[in-house]
Formats: structure tokens, C-alpha cells, sequence
């Protein structure tokens, strides 16, 4: 699955515009459409894209790992694939070593920060199948991060998932960033969640 170059940059930049950037999390949480969850009937991942798109000429899993890891090897002759590096984990706090291999490739994954089947359940199912592609290879929706943790995170929304208190602003950040580009919206229990963890940050910006 192949996304251009164009369209890739415009994925890369278009959640850092200089009106994104001027805009707190908690203004943009006030003006996030509040509804209840449309009907799960039909998600399936597959609404999203058959695994990951391409980003320039890189998948985007290892585009994500090239931006969020430090310390990176490449495999032997590939300008693409990340053959290991350091992870310092936003939602524990960990560092990891990533090492790609049967094995040990899940102990680093990428989350989607906006889980797929909430997106779905928030609008995301009104959208063209196009911009549904668009939306899971954002690279403002991912984040690379501890597998075990994205595992246990699982489709949960800020009611009932958060990461390490240090990194939940900008969790939340992200969360309603994503959902402000996207013309999703959030269920009242999730936007009180955001709103308690946005409480102790107030002027945090978007991402």
C-alpha cells in the first residue's frame, strides 16, 4: 500500500501547522464535538488500509521507528529498515533496547494514540475509506512504545487507559489533535477524562 511523497509530507506537517501549534488542548477539547459511540457494526481493521501504508519509500512502521528511536542501525544495505536502536518509552518511561526479530520486534510497537476502533466508533466510519487510510498512517496518530503496554492499552479511550502521569498531557494532547484533524468527536466520559488530565496543564499545546 503506497502513499506518495506529497501526500506523505502533508501527513508529516499537518498537524504542526502554525494554527495547530497556537491552539491549547483544552480550547480544542471545549470545541470537540460530545456524542455517544456510533454502532461498532462493521470495523474491521481492514477499514483502515491492509496493514501499513508507505510513507515516501519506507513502510510506515519503520518510518515511525526511524523518528522515535535514537541509536539506530539499519539493516545491512537498506536506507529503510531498522535493524535495532534505543526506545525511551513515552508511556512507562523504559528505555528499550529494540533488536528486529521474530522474537523480539514486538517488545517495540506502534500505537495508534486514537485507537482504530474508537476512531471507528467516533466517526471515523463516516469518512471515505481514503481518509480512514490516511488517519493510521498519521504519523501524528503514532507513536512507537512499549509492546506489552500498547497490548494492555488495547481500544481503550482516556476513560480508561492513560500512561505514566508525566506523559499524560501530551497523550491527551495528541489524543484530541488527532480527532480535531479527523472531524471525530468524543463521548462525554472520555472528554471529562481528558479534561482532568488537561486540569494540571492547562496552557499545553497541540502537538
Amino acid at each position: 500500500f503506497f502513499i506518495s511523497s506529497a501526500i506523505a509530507s502533508s501527513l508529516f506537517f499537518a498537524g504542526c501547522t502554525a494554527d495547530a501549534a497556537s491552539v491549547t488542548a483544552v480550547a480544542a477539547l471545549k470545541v470537540l464535538p460530545v456524542k455517544s459511540w456510533a454502532p461498532h457494526t462493521g470495523y474491521q481493521r481492514s477499514q483502515f488500509g491492509d496493514g501499513w501504508g508507505d510513507i515516501g519509500f519506507c513502510d510506515t512502521r519503520n518510518y515511525i521507528l526511524k523518528r522515535d528511536l535514537r541509536n539506530i542501525v539499519m539493516r545491512s544495505g537498506e536506507n529503510c529498515i531498522v535493524a535495532s536502536g534505543t526506545l525511551n518509552d513515552p508511556y512507562t518511561g523504559k528505555v528499550i533496547n529494540f533488536v528486529r526479530g521474530v522474537k523480539t520486534s514486538l517488545a517495540v510497537q506502534i500505537d495508534h494514540v486514537v485507537a482504530l476502533s474508537n476512531a471507528w466508533s467516533t466517526g471515523a466510519q463516516q469518512l471515505s475509506y481514503a481518509k480512514r487510510v490516511q488517519l493510521a498512517n498519521d504519523p501524528l496518530e503514532l507513536l512507537a512504545v512499549d509492546g506489552p503496554t500498547n497490548e494492555s492499552k488495547s481500544d481503550s479511550d482516556a476513560t480508561d487507559w492513560l500512561p505514566r502521569t508525566a506523559y499524560r498531557c501530551a497523550y491527551v494532547a495528541r489524543q484530541i489533535a488527532v480527532k480535531r484533524k479527523y472531524q471525530l468527536w468524543v463521548r462525554s466520559q472520555e472528554k471529562s477524562a481528558m479534561a482532568g488530565v488537561l486540569s494540571t496543564c492547562p496552557g499545553f499545546k497541540l502537538p
